[in-house]
């Protein structure tokens, strides 16, 4: 397991304290859970550009067009 030293402002190491607190966590687990979130953003918003990149345009477009539709009725 890595070791890592984050510098912070007060204010805001104030208020993740205080989440943190009022979620029963230390600061700790409580960056670590967020760290999770947001590297599965990255890995879906990752695996979605390279899905993008193989596709087609048209069929895209054509896609979001039924959504739309979907959405519109």
């Amino acid at each position: 397991m890595g070791t890592l030293t984050l510098r912070l402002p007060d204010d805001k190491h104030s208020r993740l304290k205080a989440l943190a607190q009022r979620r029963k966590i230390s600061v700790n687990k409580l960056l670590e859970e967020l760290s999770t979130q947001a590297l599965a953003e990255f890995d879906a918003e990752t695996r979605f550009r390279a899905m993008a990149a193989k596709g087609s345009v048209k069929k895209g477009l054509k896609a979001l067009d039924k959504l739309d539709a979907h959405f519109d009725a």
